[in-house]
């Protein structure tokens, strides 16, 4: 016979179950054991809080690998648009689309067009991100002619360029595509230098299907496409929208040729002169 069946005018004399009359002494020694013991609300609490940093770090993850992504600016190569020591929000999601799904015109998506900034992967290191504009698109017949771009026979207009008269000598800062071996001297990579010549006609280089020409507007100061060839549209990470903190810096402090103490010295030295080295008047400024 059980406890809940047991009617209550009769005891069963074996069965002695605890009671409210436990000894006296006893009780203490049980209230240490049951506050020791984690309450349900306590286990239910914990658990919560551990499954709310999971969902943070899986929205986190999947934040900055398809929608936005968060990158400096390390060389002088966009100037005066962007400057050493820009960080930037890059929206990864805008050209996610290529054209050829149906639901791609239900989402934000676009086309690449001329004059875009983009963030993308450098086609000779895995590991290293350039950010430049875009000058030419697939099919363009795109040349430089004492400075000025042309795109399929008329003049680019490109407000957004500048030119320094400081800079050393090239030749592709003001021809392009280099002539015979207008190449030696250059800095150019020289797997490109043997492949350029495939998409020249005439004067002009023919951009291929799926490839952009990207330049930087510091025209005389930019490592681009004229050094290293087109960009491939799987390259292409996104397109940075906003300037959400800017500190004065220098190539220099962004150089992984830097000792690791030197390193931590840079960081420890503008962080003890944030305020003033922050350039609070770019700070939020959206990137055209």
């Amino acid at each position: 016979m059980t406890e809940e069946n047991a009617q209550p005018e009769i005891a069963a004399p074996t069965a002695e179950l605890p009671t409210d009359s436990a000894p006296q002494s006893e009780r203490p020694l049980d209230a240490i054991a049951a506050a020791a013991r984690p309450s349900h609300r306590e286990k239910t609490t914990l658990s919560e809080y551990m499954e709310s940093l999971l969902v943070t770090v899986i929205l986190a993850l999947f934040g900055t690998s398809f929608i936005v992504q968060a990158f400096k600016i390390p060389s002088p190569s966009m100037e005066k648009t962007l400057l050493v020591g820009d960080h930037l929000l890059v929206n990864k999601f805008i050209f996610g689309g290529r054209g050829d799904k149906w639901y791609e015109k239900l989402l934000p998506y676009r086309s690449i067009e001329r004059g875009d900034i983009i963030v993308f992967k450098y086609p000779y290191d895995d590991h290293q991100h350039f950010v430049k504009r875009v000058i030419g698109l697939p099919g363009d017949h795109l040349k430089m002619v004492d400075q000025e771009v042309y795109i399929n026979g008329k003049r680019l207009v490109e407000p957004y360029v500048v030119h320094d008269s400081a800079a050393q000598y090239d030749i592709l800062n003001y021809q392009f595509p280099p002539v015979g071996n207008q190449f030696l001297g250059s800095p150019a990579i020289k797997e490109w230098v043997r492949d350029m010549h495939n998409y020249v006609r005439g004067d002009e280089i023919v951009i291929p299907p799926d490839k952009y020409f990207a330049m930087g507007d510091n025209r005389d100061r930019s490592s681009d496409s004229r050094y290293w060839g087109f960009v491939d549209r799987d390259a292409i990470m996104g397109r940075p929208f906003l300037i959400y903190w800017s500190v004065e810096a220098t190539t220099e402090d962004y150089t992984t040729q830097a000792s690791y103490p030197q390193r931590i010295g840079g960081i420890l030295d503008t962080l003890m002169h944030l305020p003033a080295r922050t350039r609070w008047n770019r700070m939020l400024h959206t990137v055209h």
